[in-house]
């Protein structure tokens, strides 16, 4: 597929030679930096230097004191408190760290996970009726409830109190709960509004130390949890997002939680971890007990202190994500098949496939390799509970959401986010929904979003590439959305020895420019290039940068995301 290169030079040329010179560092990784809002030392400093200091107050969150107040009352006089959270990562991790957090000073606390199948995402009346028969007066509800209007309203009738705590945009109304923590509603000044589900978990376990006067150690310990979700909910890897990733990584490589250091080891990978390998490695796995069990699996290995239970736990993920891996696949061509044996869904602007045996935990995953192969807002639809449930996705630049929002007298249901949601409707209204969404996305979308875009953050020569280079840039992780690791353009290139095809069709490449030293190359998925590349042919390459690991012996690699002849 085509992909468009684009350099987003910035102009200020005295701003990043005096951060260059303040920094010592090449002024294209300067340029980066500044790029990416780091314009002074001292924002340099804190960028380079997260430090849990940096956190913010969690009590500049709307509701935040109400909130302490209500579990202080709760906890003091023996209530029964309920900690009820999503099916997916952000969800469960979130109930992990709430529920063994203030198991600290209760031991009248259980927690619910809705059963993606039969009850769907968000509260649901079935969790409410549990809470109710099993004596629970509040129930603390993570990465969900934000929209829960009515069924807030259904748990106050029967005398139950909910704390909300939540990451997704709310609707016109908040539900009527004692506490309704989320920044993103529209009264909370909270400097920072990009916390994942589990990150708000943080800021609670972090408020009600405070209040209490207890020490920091008694949440800081759950920083791994916290970093899990912000990895697989991919939210920006900025701000306070960017230091609790990094304190988690660090505790995740360094002292891992039992459940998630037995994952790590039946993962195959058990040091030296990046945000990329959570997201890769780790997240699917707890992700497919909600989508091929019930998340309490999940939950179940999460809480973990004794290792053969955790190993458990771990051994019976595992092997519900390989039966994902296989349900993935099948519906994956299916809809690829659909796809392509209709000539108004190619030519379309969206995509929007169903099929009534389609497997509900993986539609999600569906869109996302759908969206890859035609890049284009898509959203994949299943039979559930005698309505039509799916999942959508979009490409970079477009949102999602507000699509959903004009087709909203269509459907039952939605939420989620700018890039990802989730939605219901019913039967009768499938093909008028997906003209609708048709038309709506139409004409609100630039068509240049339309082919797949990379970044480039700099174009730079080969020669400035050395060990000095990397270790700043390596100090600029951990990546993820909006601080991305750097890609770099360089033009002018040449072979050095001949291409060659590893793998199913990976380019590996020794390459050299004008008298620069030979770098090694990898293109995963460029194996049409072997046969392209000439020798002495200059062509421009894009690429990030990394260290190759193998047999003891490290050398920088250059991953190659686009090639230009």
């Amino acid at each position: 597929m085509e992909k468009r290169w684009v350099h987003h030079q910035h102009t200020n040329l005295e701003v990043i030679d005096e951060l260059a010179h303040q920094l010592t560092i090449d002024k294209s990784l300067a340029e980066i930096l500044v790029q990416r809002g780091i314009a002074t030392f001292e924002e340099a400093r804190h960028f380079f230097r997260p430090q849990l200091l940096h956190l913010h107050d969690p009590f500049l969150m709307k509701d935040m004191e109400t909130a302490i107040d209500r579990i202080d009352v709760a906890i003091s006089t023996g209530q029964k408190i309920l900690i009820y959270g999503d099916y997916d990562v952000d969800g469960t991790t979130a109930v992990a760290l709430a529920y063994q957090f203030f198991q600290q000073f209760t031991k009248n606390i259980a927690y619910y996970i809705p059963d993606r199948h039969s009850e769907g995402y968000g509260i649901s009346t079935q969790g409410i009726d549990y809470a109710k028969t099993n004596g629970f007066q509040l129930i603390i509800a993570l990465d969900c409830g934000i929209r829960s209007n009515d069924k807030v309203t259904y748990a106050s009738s029967l005398g139950i109190d909910f704390i909300i705590c939540d990451h997704h945009l709310p609707g016109a109304e908040l539900p009527n709960a004692i506490a309704v923590l989320d920044p993103k509603r529209k009264d909370c000044q909270y400097p920072f509004k990009e916390l994942s589900g589990c990150g708000i978990g943080f800021k609670l376990a972090q408020a009600y130390c405070i209040a209490q006067n207890l020490p920091d150690e008694l949440y800081e310990k759950y920083l791994d949890l916290c970093m899990v979700s912000i990895a697989a909910d991919i939210v920006p890897i900025v701000d306070e997002n960017r230091v609790l990733a990094y304190y988690g990584l660090l505790k995740l490589n360094e002292n891992p939680s039992t459940g998630l250091k037995a994952l790590m080891q039946i993962s195959g990978k058990t040091e030296n971890y990046t945000i990329t390998d959570v997201v890769f490695m780790l997240a699917p796995r707890i992700n497919a007990a909600g989508r091929m069990g019930h998340a309490n699996e999940a939950v179940k290995m999460l809480l973990s202190d004794e290792e053969f239970i955790a190993d458990e736990q771990s051994a019976l993920i595992n092997l519900q994500n390989t039966e994902r891996k296989s349900f993935d696949k099948d519906i994956t061509l299916a809809a690829l098949a659909i796809i392509e044996q209709d000539e108004i869904l190619i030519n379309r602007k969206t995509t929007v496939v169903f099929q009534e045996s389609w497997n509900k935990g993986v539609i999600g995953i569906v869109a996302s390799r759908l969206t890859e192969k035609y890049y284009r807002p898509t959203i994949v639809l299943t039979h559930s509970n005698g309505n039509y449930t799916g999942s959508a996705r979009s490409v970079a630049g477009y949102d999602l959401y507000e699509a959903l929002v004009e087709c909203s007298d269509l459907l039952i249901q939605f939420g989620g986010h700018k890039y990802a949601a989730g939605l219901t409707l019913a039967p009768e209204n499938l093909q008028i929904f997906a003209d609708r969404f048709e038309q709506v996305v139409s004409k609100s979308i630039d068509p240049a979003l339309l082919i797949p875009e990379i970044n480039i953050d700099a174009i730079i020569q080969l020669a400035q590439i050395n060990g000095k280079f990397f270790r700043v840039l390596s100090q600029m992780a951990p990546f993820g959305p909006q601080n991305m690791a750097p890609i770099f353009m360089t033009e002018g290139v040449t072979l050095a020895g001949t291409a060659q095809i590893v793998g199913t069709n990976h380019l590996k490449i020794n390459i050299k420019q004008q008298n620069s030293t030979i770098f090694e190359a990898i293109g995963f998925n460029l194996g049409e290039f072997e046969k392209l590349l000439k020798p002495n042919q200059l062509f421009s390459i894009c690429y990030t940068i990394e260290e190759n690991n193998w047999k003891d012996k490290k050398r920088l690699q250059l991953n190659i995301k686009g090639i230009k002849i």
